[in-house]
């Protein structure tokens, strides 16, 4: 909540502007019960036709101020809510941009999703319009009692009394609303997630025909989320009544205890009428208090929501006066690094130099720890022991953005935008990457020609994640995207294993012209890393083997028992 008032001080002189526009409205409209009054008792009962035509002249002033108050008192709420809204969303994103990737890895994406679009839209009903009515209920009701007590203070006592107990049952409802909107708000995340999954993964589903499986899973969680909005509805129903009997029964009452005073000569026809009409004025807000409280209570339900990804922190750290290179070279060095995720060790005691411009290749089992060795380059996590070096300087002591933005990494889940392949291969660099550039990058990685086979050849918009594109095409994209940033290090993440060796081939060719780049290159194949200038083996997180192909080759230790696996022993 303080994250949201932070929000409200920024513009609160625009809040200002529509309450006070709001007041002057409402100010206006009490008035029209006290000309009816003076039109009763002073023209129709009194017969001082004089004062009609001035009277008429000022309902008509009256309500020209009316629509302009009410004109500039929502337009302000509506435009100072979709800023606060469109501010928020764009902090909530840009911080979970900044969480470490820990917590997506124990995040699921339709929450966040949820949280990003739906619970912002909420909190935006919540500033505007929904709060723009809370707080005409509450001056509305003020003022109208005020009128109410000066007409008739012993009157006024029955209508403050029926607001007194709409208000305590506003609050009981808000309580029991609120539990089932967290409910409600937990289970639309989990929605999001299977459905996103799901689109996702479609290729997946229909190849392993689990439409059926992933169907009943659906609507099993849909039913829950129907059950939480089915028992919403009846608690609105079961209370919404209460408000709706109290507001039909109140003005009928007022008009009967008040016909009484006037038959008793206590109160002025006039006065009656007038106290009817501000009875009239009172019922819509009592009505309205069971939809407010409604809308209120899902806003507060996602606040919570929202704070929760707030309170979360980055377990990367930066430090507040990093350390910045004046250009990276990409000599690269861990020094007795350990590594371990809660109570899994990854990596234990990995230790190698790779020069500035030179290849190493890493081998291994699947989940040998290869990719965790990118991870902590990357500095996506830190390590628990020894450190990581980038050109002589612990990563940690570097500025991230630096490290990130001089590795090109073409990682083993190739991840396409739904765009056009030259945004994908420029990948933000449109204005600042020229086209040439980017088809070298393209013929490089083996992909210029079936790019320019393609209808709108490098303007030709891919589906999301690549859908319609071979898997060997995805790698291929991917790689150019890699190449074409021309930065001093590239590390490739089993990043040909959907390539035949001809292909293959081609690209380690193109690679090799690469001659001032680093080049990290994680595979299965020996074929991939062959030709590196060291080559480490990792065996459970451990170093086993390493040395260049022929002095691995001469070992005859698991990476010569791979090569026979995969070549049969030839030569």
């Amino acid at each position: 909540m303080k994250k949201i008032l932070k929000y409200i001080a920024k513009y609160w002189y625009a809040y200002v502007f529509a309450i006070a526009c709001m007041i002057t409205a409402i100010v206006l409209d009490m008035l029209y019960p006290m000309i009816t009054k003076r039109i009763v008792d002073d023209v129709i009962i009194g017969g001082k036709m004089k004062l009609l035509g001035g009277l008429l002249v000022t309902i008509f002033i009256i309500g020209i101020g009316r629509a302009l108050g009410g004109y500039f008192k929502e337009f302000t709420f509506d435009c100072v809510s979709i800023k606060i809204a469109s501010r928020l969303r764009k902090d909530l994103f840009s911080h979970i941009e900044g969480l470490s990737m820990d917590y997506f890895d124990d995040t699921n994406t339709g929450e966040l999703m949820a949280r990003v679009k739906d619970d912002v839209d909420r909190i935006w009903n919540a500033l505007g319009y929904v709060g723009m009515l809370i707080i005409e209920v509450v001056i509305h009701v003020s003022i109208v009692l005020y009128c109410m007590f000066t007409l008739s203070w012993q009157l006024a006592f029955i209508p403050l009394a029926a607001m007194i107990l709409m208000g305590f049952t506003a609050i009981y409802m808000e309580r029991k609303l609120d539990k089932v909107y967290e409910s409600i708000s937990e289970e639309n995340a989990v929605l999001t997630t299977i459905a996103e999954e799901n689109l996702a993964g479609v290729r997946t589903v229909k190849a392993f025909a689990r439409e059926k499986f992933e169907i009943t899973k659906f609507l099993s969680h849909n039913k829950r989320y129907y059950e939480l909005n089915m028992q919403q509805s009846k608690m609105l129903v079961r209370y919404y009544p209460i408000f709706q009997f109290t507001g039909k029964l109140l003005p009928v009452v007022m008009v009967i205890i008040g016909g009484v005073q006037v038959i008793n000569g206590n109160m002025t026809l006039g006065s009656l009428v007038a106290f009817s009409e501000y009875c009239r004025n009172i019922v819509w807000p009592m009505e309205m208090l069971g939809w407010l409280t409604n809308d209120l209570s899902s806003a507060v339900a996602s606040c919570k929501k929202i704070n929760k990804i707030y309170q979360q922190e980055s377990t990367i750290k930066e430090k507040e006066t990093p350390v910045e290179l004046p250009n990276v070279n990409g000599e690269i060095s861990f020094e007795h690094v350990s590594f371990e995720r809660g109570n899994q060790k990854i990596l234990e005691d990995i230790s190698f130099e790779l020069p500035a411009g030179k290849t190493l290749g890493i081998m291994g089992a699947t989940g040998a720890g290869k990719t965790s060795i990118v991870n902590l380059l990357m500095r996506f996590f830190d390590v628990n022991k020894g450190s990581v070096k980038l050109d002589g300087v612990d990563v940690k002591e570097l500025k991230l953005e630096q490290i990130r933005s001089n590795v090109s990494t073409v990682m083993q889940d190739v991840f396409l935008f739904s765009d056009t392949i030259e945004e994908n291969i420029k990948m933000g660099q449109r204005e600042t990457m020229e086209d040439p550039t980017m088809v070298h990058a393209a013929e490089l990685a083996q992909a210029k020609n079936f790019i320019e086979e393609m209808p709108s050849e490098y303007n030709t918009i891919i589906g999301e994640r690549g859908v319609g594109l071979s898997g060997g095409q995805k790698q291929r994209i991917s790689i150019a995207r890699a190449i074409a940033k021309h930065n001093p290090i590239l590390v490739m993440d089993d990043s040909t294993s959907a390539l035949d060796m001809e292909t293959e081939y081609e690209i380690q060719k193109a690679l090799d012209t690469l001659q001032d780049t680093t080049k990290i290159i994680i595979a299965h194949r020996i074929s991939a890393v062959r030709r590196a200038d060291e080559i480490i083996f990792l065996e459970n997180g451990k170093i086993k083997e390493r040395g260049t192909h022929e002095e691995l080759m001469a070992q005859k230790g698991l990476y010569y028992e791979t090569y026979q696996l995969q070549y049969g022993g030839a030569n």
